[in-house]
């Protein structure tokens, strides 16, 4: 009987400790290294703020989340190569905070062969909201609604001349129309209307019809890396026209990256002011992000942030045994989930998850002001 009953007492154990190193697995591609690196290395940060609290409290439903990320250079063909590995290789149940337009583009044939949700992909490409993408949970507004709210503001300021510069590519296209829609709402036409090679960005010829035409506003639609190289060659060709870009530079690492043309530059903002502790979101980060030494949460730490409570809500309504077809139907059933002041709700007709657009400026401080 003492035999039996230690053997018992060994197998729960054992069974135990399976259970504690159970984990769920997570895959994440995107480019740590190249034009975003800065960008995607304060996102990741910021989900980890959240993922990290959630592990230390002993995880989801008794597991813990381990988030693989693979480096994908900012290169939609690795991004696609990455998806398929982190699926069928390392069997992910989820893929989480993917960055860049075309990039998403190449990972979809991915999530639609295997039935893989992917949640928060930090993009705010209209292809990934309408029509509706099965497999594709999007925590953020579009860029097309930052590009639109933009023109508002330089027009409400009484700027007219309004010059529209955007990489050759799905991102730019998309952020084009939304600048467009804003432009035709303030009967207005661009100024300058110039794309750009996103892979080898040359703005030689641009820059001097920039100032030439007396352009007042600049909206750039482009990786950060693009964006600093156009900002200093339109103040070398004698422009001082405002630059205004989009949230997917909302981070420290463009600012700093800008250098002396940093101050007055408008970034749109896809999540509230990070310093604005009204919003339990705003609070919830700053708390976990002193309590890890981690310094200020900027934007694109907060969009992080705010993605990783939607792929935790996924994972807890999903059960013990979180599969690929639970996750995607949990998720589908998320109505009004507030994530601390923003309400996020989906359903399978309807994967937007948040319409919020907001505009800040670079302070002589380096950091961004509203």
């Amino acid at each position: 009987m003492k035999m039996l009953n230690r053997w018992y007492i060994a197998a729960v154990l054992v069974a135990l400790s399976q259970v504690s190193l159970a984990q769920i697995l997570v895959g994440q591609t995107a480019g740590f290294t190249g034009p975003v690196g800065a960008g995607v290395k304060e996102t990741t940060d910021g989900a980890k703020l959240y993922l990290d609290a959630v592990n230390a409290r002993g995880g989801v439903n008794g597991q813990k989340i381990e988030l693989i990320s693979l480096d994908d250079n900012f290169d939609p063909k690795l991004a696609g190569e990455n998806a398929r590995k982190l699926i069928e290789e390392q069997n992910v149940v989820a893929l989480f905070l993917t960055r860049g337009t075309p990039h998403s583009q190449a990972i979809l044939p991915h999530l639609e062969k295997h039935g893989v949700p992917l949640i928060g992909p930090s993009t705010g490409a209209m292809v990934l909201h309408q029509p509706v993408q099965k497999y594709v949970f999007n925590v953020r507004a579009t860029y097309q609604r930052e590009a639109e709210k933009a023109v508002a503001h330089l027009s409400s300021m009484g700027i007219t001349r309004i010059g529209i510069v955007y990489a050759d590519d799905s991102f730019g296209a998309d952020g084009v129309a939304g600048a467009q829609k804003g432009m035709a709402a303030a009967k207005l036409q661009p100024a300058v209307l110039e794309k750009f090679s996103r892979t080898k960005p040359d703005f030689g010829a641009i820059a001097p019809k920039i100032s030439q035409t007396n352009t007042q506003a600049v909206i750039m639609v482009a990786s950060g890396q693009a964006v600093v190289d156009g900002t200093k060659a339109f103040r070398a060709a004698g422009s001082t026209a405002q630059i205004v870009t989009l949230s997917n530079n909302a981070s420290g690492g463009f600012v700093k990256s800008l250098g002396e043309h940093a101050r007055g530059v408008i970034v749109t903002q896809v999540f509230p002011y990070e310093r604005s502790i009204a919003y339990g979101l705003v609070k919830e980060a700053q708390g976990m992000a002193k309590a890890k030494g981690a310094g200020d949460i900027s934007p694109a730490m907060l969009e992080g942030f705010a993605a990783a409570k939607v792929l935790v809500e996924g994972l807890r309504r999903a059960g013990a045994n979180p599969t690929r077809d639970k996750i995607q139907t949990a998720l589908e059933g998320i109505r009004k989930f507030d994530i601390g002041g923003l309400e996020v709700s989906y359903s399978p007709e309807d994967h937007t998850g948040l319409d919020f657009a907001d505009l800040s400026i670079v302070g002589t401080d380096g950091k961004f002001r509203r």
